[in-house]
């Protein structure tokens, strides 16, 4: 009996000595928790020792919790049958987030002072790289530790712990990823950015400006075309062309088949049509073999912007004049003299057309103001911490893409969403895309405001199925086909009435899926199925009067991804916020 009552003791002993554990460790993980947003306020204020003070705290906290969960008893309970998966995974937190106090954040405070991505920005006098080359291993060093981490988090299965274990563990895995997300792309940042800003070697870019008032499947038609030249970060425009003056590729370039079969033999035949496709490296490729074949000039790379990324810009910079004697001589037919954030858009996308006859004038007013902005740009009086923020948003919002000639470049920006890719690492995996291109061969894609939405639908077969709902509406006046110029409404050379707009709509899927139903407005609807890649697509092209409104439904069945699903959209006009719509899902019994 005595025994057994030994015995007793010591599970009661040992069960009260784990509860007290479990509390120690919640009690510590929480106080570092709770110091992460003030570290970050730091950093942003740039109060390095404070934050290095937080960093410290941090650390004691997350060591504390790791040598809790290191305590025999723990570990001990960590090889009960049943129960101690449960002790196992909490120990793993507690080691990881002490990876992430050690080896991530205090390595990288150190380099913090020498990161400042503001002064990377290209300008006249040139770029001191060798802060952020001789930062990039303590980068890298820091996301590898915290990638590892990462790693052995998302190997613990939480289905098989106690709510009261899993719940916080599927918190830490996904914090942990965006943390390895951030820190992966500050690494590859780190050792990219002096390549591309010309540090080794002077670097020439391929500057294409999208006109989105002319729609493509990545913006816009191709207005404006320069040559970007870089070298160790100093900026300078060099050759200036439009897509008309490279002209007609005879015999067109090959394309790949699937696109040209979905976007048509334009792609590899005109400027103007390059980015028919979605798929930017299939588009900025095939622009520098035209230039190429133009000029017998090899770029390094593709860059390409819109309007409203020369608003941004400006909005970073402060309005520009307009200096060059020709443009001035444009300008005299009412459009402004000094060009802002507030105003380009407009002017470029609207008002030129409104002031300008001549299609080549046009074309070389666009230009000349795009000239301006980046003669402006490289004389470095730009606000550097506003002009980041103001390219960073145009990134975000898809409208500034990269692409490099070099494979090892460009198999670095594939993971990131700047390299518009349809297809590869930076597609998640339930990623839909809605592409527009116009269909009137003119410049009605200024009046024309469109919503993308997802509607998660009732998963049939142990599929996934989504709805993309694409309503697109025709705001220019009921006399369009009169108020506005025949350059703008298109006169209807291509067989659409002026005023009208017609638009060919291509919905992607994600990867494996099927696009199975078309609807417009509510009726079921013919439209053509095809696939890029392994991803499904559906096109079917509207046709709109001034004032109209169409909705456009394509139903994607056989989804195989559990992921939350997320959409890509052209870049028009609209803010990109006003056109994707919260995602809704349908009431399931």
């Amino acid at each position: 009996m005595g025994t057994v009552l030994a015995g007793l003791t010591l599970v009661v002993a040992a069960g009260a000595w784990t509860f007290s554990t479990a509390k120690r460790i919640d009690r510590e993980l929480n106080a570092a928790i709770q110091l992460v947003g003030p570290l970050k306020q730091d950093i942003a204020a740039d109060e390095l020792d404070s934050a290095a003070n937080k960093i410290g705290e941090i650390s004691e906290y997350t060591r504390a919790a790791k040598d809790a969960a290191n305590d025999p008893v723990w570990t001990l309970a960590s090889t009960l049958p049943g129960v101690g998966a449960n002790f196992s995974a909490i120990a793993e937190v507690t080691r990881s987030a002490d990876d992430v106090a050690t080896l991530g954040l205090k390595p990288l405070l150190k380099v913090y002072s020498s990161l400042d991505w503001n002064s990377a920005v290209p300008r006249a006098s040139g770029t001191d790289l060798a802060p952020i080359k001789s930062a990039a291993p303590s980068i890298t060093s820091a996301a590898h530790a915290v990638r590892v981490s990462a790693d052995r988090l998302n190997q613990i299965d939480a289905s098989t712990l106690l709510p009261e274990v899993s719940e916080p563990l599927t918190r830490a895995q996904t914090q942990l990823e965006d943390v390895t997300g951030t820190l992966s792309a500050a690494a590859d940042a780190a050792h990219l950015l002096p390549k591309l800003l010309g540090d080794e070697t002077p670097r020439t870019y391929l500057l294409m400006i999208q006109n989105n008032a002319e729609v493509r499947a990545s913006g816009g038609i191709p207005g404006a075309l320069a040559v970007l030249e870089i070298d160790s970060g100093k900026l300078s425009l060099g050759r200036q062309s439009s897509a008309v003056e490279v002209g007609v590729m005879s015999p067109p370039l090959q394309i790949d088949a699937a696109q040209q079969q979905i976007f048509s033999g334009r792609l590899g035949k005109f400027m103007q049509d390059v980015n028919l496709t979605p798929d930017f490296p299939t588009a900025a490729s095939t622009a520098r073999a035209m230039w190429d074949k133009k000029f017998d000039e090899q770029v390094d790379g593709v860059i390409s912007i819109d309007p409203v990324v020369l608003s941004y810009i400006l909005d970073a910079l402060g309005p520009v004049r307009v200096a060059d004697a020709d443009l001035i001589g444009l300008a005299g037919s009412g459009l402004p003299l000094e060009l802002s954030g507030n105003n380009v858009v407009a002017t470029l996308l609207s008002d030129v057309y409104q002031r300008i006859e001549q299609p080549a004038l046009q074309d070389a007013y666009f230009a000349g103001v795009a000239q301006e902005i980046f003669s402006a740009l490289a004389s470095g009086n730009a606000d550097e911490k506003g002009l980041v923020e103001g390219l960073t948003r145009g990134a975000e919002e898809g409208r500034v893409l990269l692409w490099s000639g070099y494979k090892d470049e460009q198999a670095v920006i594939a993971k990131y969403g700047v390299s518009g890719s349809v297809s590869g690492p930076s597609v998640s995996p339930a990623q839909f895309g809605v592409y527009f291109n116009d269909g009137t061969g003119a410049k009605m894609d200024y009046y024309t405001k469109r919503t993308v939405q997802l509607i998660k639908e009732c998963p049939r077969d142990g599929y996934e199925e989504t709805t993309v709902r694409i309503t697109s509406t025709n705001t220019a006046p009921g006399d369009a086909a009169t108020s506005l110029p025949p350059y703008v409404t298109g006169n209807g050379v291509f067989g659409v009435p002026p005023g009208s707009v017609q638009t060919n709509i291509a919905a992607y899927g994600p990867a494996q899926a099927h696009v199975e139903t078309a609807k417009l407005d509510g009726q079921k609807t013919e439209f053509a199925p095809y696939f890029h890649g392994n991803r499904p697509v559906g096109v079917l092209a509207i046709r709109l009067a001034p004032g109209e409104s169409k909705t456009v439904d394509f139903t994607f069945g056989k989804i195989v991804q559990h992921t939350e699903p997320n959409v890509v959209v052209t870049p028009t006009v609209q803010d990109v916020k006003d056109v994707t719509l919260p995602t809704e899902t349908a009431a399931c019994r």
